[in-house]
């Protein structure tokens, strides 16, 4: 779970947040990712941001308010 203050959504928590999902995707399914992206000729940075982007949709937030 990832608890936010909701006062504090600005640009840099979000940027953060997408930080924080981009090393676990990398962690996780890099190598994979990697190679998927070097056999259909696809920008790896580009493919990891996506990634990124869904995994965030799998944390569980807790608002503080």
């Amino acid at each position: 779970m990832i608890y936010l203050n909701y006062s504090n959504l600005n640009e840099e928590t979000q940027t953060q947040l997408l930080e924080n999902s981009k090393k676990e995707i990398q962690e996780r399914f890099g190598v994979d990712i990697r190679n998927y992206a070097d056999e259909n000729h696809i920008d790896f940075d580009k493919m990891l941001e996506e990634e990124a982007q869904r995994n965030l949709y799998s944390y569980d937030f807790v608002f503080i308010i």
